[in-house]
């Protein structure tokens, strides 16, 4: 598929549920969550035949996540199925870590292209501040997992959120695990959506400063270990790479290929807009394949140019606090 400003959709992130096991303080509130009814989200089979369908369309790569993917029964399942589709060339996932110990070897079976796992901390008195969960040595628990991923040959890469106040002070730390224990250290700004926008940010210029400081130059990687907008920097001694998110202070939507499908089967064209496309209520009214390809290839030619996260591409900056990541598996 190709957009009205030229570009080629061939990625979807896939939210399979609004539900986690944590709840960080930049993603949902920490209490009074209404989770959406599992009546009222996608079944698996419905999932599919909507992946089977945008395959047709020209999606050859598919991110998992959810909330977290691995709290809803079967996904592991249905990750293998979606693996098969015809036209689907890689599945990802994006899990924050807690549960996935127990599913390794059978994700590894499948096998996935790779595993983004969301860690924020590596001290266990902050990850309780951060997820508002109390648990024992999560930070140390994930690194466990990390290191059998690796011996299973699944590639690892690590998603922080830098934040002002809480976690600035590990963020060398945190970058420093691409030296032997994964493929990439990817650090994404922080986006003005839902309970993040009360949130103090650390800009990518600022992150560059101070990882520079103590890791030396960040030189332009001549890989780019994903299929989404990370920037890569390879650092000297290094076997991993450091990846920058700088959806705010920089950009990246002229590169942008991706939709998203909500678990309530919302199919989204950016993060930051309000178009949307009922996949689900049109499943429901008993719509063919063909008028199911022709509405998404309808809402493909409404993509927004750019996300209204911040001025830089000439918006003014969107009122996105009624919104939740969790919900639209930013």
């Amino acid at each position: 598929m190709i957009d009205a400003f030229g570009r080629v959709i061939d990625y979807l992130r896939l939210s399979i549920t609004d539900r986690c096991n944590l709840r960080c303080v930049y993603c949902m509130a920490e209490e009074g969550v209404e989770w959406k009814p599992h009546n009222s989200m996608l079944s698996f089979e419905e999932t599919l035949r909507l992946c089977r369908i945008m395959a047709g369309l020209g999606i050859r790569k598919v991110k998992v996540t959810g909330g977290e993917l691995l709290v809803r029964k079967g996904a592991v399942d249905l990750i293998r199925r979606l693996k098969a589709v015809t036209g689907i060339e890689q599945v990802s996932i994006t899990t924050n870590g807690v549960l996935l110990d127990r599913y390794l070897e059978e994700l590894a079976s499948i096998p996935l292209a790779g595993i983004n796992i969301s860690l924020d901390t590596l001290n266990a008195e902050t990850f309780h501040s951060i997820t508002r969960r109390e648990h024992g040595d999560w930070p140390g628990a994930i690194l466990k997992t990390m290191e059998q991923a690796r011996l299973l040959g699944i590639p690892v890469k690590i998603n922080c959120v830098p934040l002002k106040n809480i976690n600035q002070d590990e963020l060398c730390d945190i970058a420093a695990l691409a030296e032997k224990t994964v493929k990439a250290v990817r650090f994404i700004e922080l986006m003005p959506i839902g309970c993040a926008g009360e949130l103090e940010p650390i800009s990518g210029m600022e992150l560059r400063l101070i990882l520079e400081r103590r890791l030396g130059a960040l030189r332009p990687a001549g890989e780019k270990p994903g299929n989404g907008p990370a920037a890569y920097y390879a650092v000297s001694g290094f076997a991993g790479l450091i990846g920058m998110i700088n959806a705010v202070s920089e950009g990246f939507c002229e590169s942008c290929n991706r939709l998203r499908l909500s678990s309530g089967g919302l199919l989204q064209p950016c993060l930051s807009s309000d178009i949307s496309l009922d996949l689900r209520s049109l499943l429901l009214s008993g719509a063919s394949d063909s008028d199911l390809a022709g509405a998404v290839r309808e809402l493909v030619g409404r993509k927004p140019a750019s996300h209204s996260f911040s001025g830089i591409y000439g918006n003014r900056r969107g009122n996105h606090a009624g919104k939740a990541m969790s919900r639209i598996g930013g």
